[in-house]
């Protein structure tokens, strides 16, 4: 998938800035698409020499002007010829897994603290999803949501990416407690959860 299209689907929330879009994407997209600041600011100029944004200058007192961007309606037209294609099977890219993989002829020790790390990256993302929950939730039930909001699909993105962080610490506290077993091992304190609820 280009970074055009998620940069497309982003703006459906309605205008926003490269800044905000840079939020945005730390914030909800990053449980499914990665993108730098300096990837975004290039993608948005193409998009808008493409017709697919258009963008206004805000002027700001004592602060840089900013450009906030919109969906044109040609754009809106290609996020919607995107959906209807089938999507490519996704792959997993994982150099940590590579690591595990060979940790038995290679440095167990190192690979428990690269597994460790990943758990607590995840954690934090984890934190980090249920604060957005939280808010785009705003107090209504999950069910209410479902029903009631007027877009759901960055409530349905944001679920996946919360059950993919879950799994991850799952996954951690699993390889963790091998690597503890095998070595005779006890866990540090402070060691991985393997669960959330």
């Amino acid at each position: 998938m280009a970074l055009r299209n998620a940069v497309l689907a982003a703006l459906l929330e309605g205008e926003a800035s490269g800044y905000d879009l840079a939020k945005g994407f730390d914030a909800s997209l990053a449980n499914f698409w990665m993108a730098t600041p300096q990837q975004l600011y290039r993608e948005l100029s193409r998009l808008e020499a493409e017709g697919l944004l258009t963008a206004r200058v805000v002027r700001q007192r004592r602060r840089p002007d900013k450009r906030l961007f919109s969906l044109t309606d040609a754009g809106r037209a290609a996020l919607r010829e995107f959906t209807a294609e089938p999507p490519r099977p996704g792959a997993v890219r994982d150099e940590l897994l590579v690591k595990v993989q060979a940790l038995d002829d290679g440095d167990p020790d190192a690979v428990r603290e690269f597994v460790a790390e990943r758990a607590s990256w995840a954690r934090a993302k984890l934190d980090r999803y249920e604060r957005l929950r939280a808010r785009l939730l705003d107090g209504r039930t999950e069910e209410e949501h479902l029903r009631d909001a007027a877009r759901v699909g960055p409530y349905l993105t944001l679920a996946r990416g919360i059950a993919f962080e879950e799994e991850n610490l799952r996954w951690c506290a699993r390889v963790l407690a091998v690597l503890d077993a095998r070595s005779g091992a006890h866990p540090p304190h402070g060691g991985v959860a393997p669960d959330r609820g």
